[in-house]
């Protein structure tokens, strides 16, 4: 058996079963993809696949414990190329963050211009999408970081590291009438139209259950993924809008007013997620470690052990 064999598989299974595909994405052609994984049956004794007359349509069940050793096995070489990478190019290569719009736009500047200063010949590509796409790109070695709020802490084969607290605010124009209240309600915000984020984004299940618990159906007239589009259409008057806190800036949104709503709904902790058993560069260690202070090198070599780690944020 041999590696090429390894990866025919776990590359069918990633292509939904199609063999054509999966020869498209390893440049290779189909027939000898299919003869592969036929001589790893073979010599094996077992099929790996469930067939319909030439084509493969599902895993067998030896075929879903040979797709985790698999897995496990094609981890490990690529971290034994990073170590050897790495102890090569200490302080150079390619870096690839997978995260979310909010992240990207308002989290990461301030860690990234530090992060360059220190690591000037490292070359940082921020790639955008939803929790689950940013996971899949962890999961499928297209990325070395995922940073998300949502979605990715119960994804198998991800370990994730809380990174910051955050809460809630309440945009609105510098002259609404909810400036005026002292303690605003989920009661105040259901009288109004409301912008937020989309249901997959930035602790946006929290907002949906504070409602729910006090059985209020708020008036959501336009759900976006981006903050930048929801203070926008607060300031047209289209309604009011709840974001993440750290996507408010005085100075910058000048036209809004934030109004605190952490006691509405709660704390949300953006996290990152890594890919168990992953090697890390290192200079990742240090992204993390500017990204979140209380996540030194040593603590996160021990999660990644799966050890206890009290973390503090």
């Amino acid at each position: 058996m041999n590696l090429h064999q390894f990866k025919f598989v776990r590359e069918a299974v990633r292509q939904n079963f199609n063999l054509t595909e999966a020869a498209k994405t390893l440049f290779t052609s189909q027939p000898g993809v299919s003869k592969a994984i036929l001589e790893l049956e073979d010599e094996l004794g077992v099929d790996i696949f469930r067939r319909h007359g030439k084509r493969i349509r599902n895993l067998t069940e030896p075929g879903k414990r040979i797709l985790t050793s698999i897995e496990r096995i094609l981890v490990e070489v690529e971290s034994l190329k990073r170590v050897g990478k790495d102890f090569a190019a200490q302080d150079q290569g390619n870096f690839v963050i997978a995260t979310t719009h909010t992240q990207a736009r308002y989290a990461l500047p301030k860690v990234l211009t530090e992060f360059t200063k220190r690591f000037p010949k490292v070359r940082v590509s921020i790639q955008q999408g939803s929790p689950q796409q940013i996971a899949d790109m962890l999961l499928h070695d297209q990325a070395d970081i995922a940073i998300a709020t949502e979605g990715v802490s119960d994804v198998e084969g991800l370990l994730t590291l809380p990174g910051y607290q955050w809460q809630h605010v309440i945009a609105v124009q510098s002259e609404h009438p909810l400036l005026s209240k002292k303690n605003i309600s989920l009661e105040d915000l259901a009288e109004y139209p409301i912008i937020t984020y989309d249901k997959a984004f930035a602790g946006r299940s929290k907002i949906d259950k504070a409602f729910d618990s006090k059985h209020l159906k708020p008036d959501v007239v336009l759900e976006a993924i981006d903050a930048d589009v929801i203070k926008t259409y607060v300031e047209t008057g289209m309604g009011i809008g709840i974001v993440a806190g750290v996507a408010y800036d005085a100075e910058r949104d000048k036209n809004l007013r934030a109004i605190p709503a952490g006691h509405l709904f709660g704390n949300n902790v953006t996290k990152i997620a890594l890919k168990q058993n992953a090697y890390l560069r290192s200079f990742v260690y240090t992204f993390i470690e500017l990204f979140s202070p209380s996540l030194t090198r040593k603590l996160v070599d021990q999660a990644m052990l799966g050890e206890s780690v009290d973390y503090q944020i």
